[in-house]
């Protein structure tokens, strides 16, 4: 049974019933009609913490999307699944892959400079300076490129690079 139809609470039900309607009034082929259908599903089982079963579905939905755009949606869910596994290498992967269709995703971004960030934290409790430094100043260049598109969000990271002196070449700083 498709998970559009388990939904058992309100707003995902609502969800489901408007997504179909729009799937059947949208002027769009059988195979984008059936990539969105796969992704909303894995949308909804990764809400539920079902990641294997998400990872089916935007699996299902990359073999059937054509759309760049879609496409770069769908490689960075991929991405926050390995990132909550703690799959890092694979996360980033995923994350430079959805850049590479839409570059303008400044949560990819986010979440890369969070990862390099995490990493330069290891480093420092490993007391691998150098190595600490080269994650850190990545984090610095991601968190800097998500901000100039995002300029009002990840105000914690922009405290970061200000209070780290790496807040550099960002319009309005």
């Amino acid at each position: 049974m498709p998970r559009s139809q388990k939904n058992d609470n309100f707003i995902d039900k609502t969800f489901t019933v408007l997504a179909d309607i729009v799937l059947k009034i949208l002027p769009t082929s059988k195979e984008e009609k059936e990539a969105f259908s796969y992704y909303r599903d894995g949308m909804s089982a990764q809400s539920e913490g079902e990641y294997a079963e998400a990872l089916e579905n935007y699996y299902e939905a990359l073999k059937l999307e054509e759309d760049p755009y879609d496409r770069s949606y769908i490689l960075y869910n991929i991405g926050l699944i390995y990132a909550s596994n703690g799959e890092y290498v694979k996360a980033l992967e995923y994350y430079h892959q959805g850049l590479e269709l839409n570059f303008k995703l400044p949560q990819a971004l986010n979440n890369i400079a969070v990862i390099y960030h995490y990493q330069g934290v290891q480093a420092v409790e490993e007391k691998n300076v150098e190595l600490s430094k080269l994650m850190f100043d990545k984090a610095a260049q991601y968190w800097q490129q998500a901000i100039k598109l995002a300029p009002d969000n990840y105000i914690e990271a922009q405290n970061w690079l200000k209070t780290t002196g790496r807040m550099k070449n960002i319009q309005g700083y």
